[in-house]
């Protein structure tokens, strides 16, 4: 099984970097503008339109607001197995690091789903700090 492992760091406070994160009917909004283009929530399922053009129908497994992480599974599509989680994990007050797992099947899709989350976690960069002014 493929398991793919990347963190950025984020200059923005962790508490707003987790509660853009929790917010998982809201990618395309607070998230990940630009990667993501659509994105609906009805109950625990989630159906994300990607920049790409590429779709998904994710299911919610858990939004643990003491650990900032959150855990989602793609059903569908050509994966066979899919499982991810985001985690908000603060480095300093006004920094964290955003860490992104995700573990799938089959084996030959890890290039181009590591490749998704690179860009989404660029994505997630210039989203949480185009709206304040960097202490740096």
């Amino acid at each position: 099984m493929a398991s793919i492992h990347r963190t950025i760091a984020i200059r923005r406070r962790p508490a707003d970097v987790w509660d853009a994160l929790r917010d998982v009917g809201a990618l395309h909004t607070r998230l990940v503008k630009g990667f993501v283009t659509e994105c609906t929530l009805q109950e625990d399922v989630r159906s994300v339109k990607f920049a790409n053009g590429l779709t998904a129908r994710e299911i919610i497994i858990d939004i643990d607001d003491q650990k900032r992480r959150v855990v989602w599974s793609a059903v569908g599509g050509r994966l066979t197995h899919h499982n991810a989680s985001a985690q908000v994990v603060a480095t300093a007050d006004s920094t964290c690091d955003v860490i992104w797992i995700a573990d799938l099947l089959p084996n030959e899709l890890a290039p181009a789903i590591a490749t998704m989350i690179e860009q989404g976690l660029v994505a997630m960069r210039r989203t949480l700090e185009s709206d304040i002014e960097a202490p740096y």
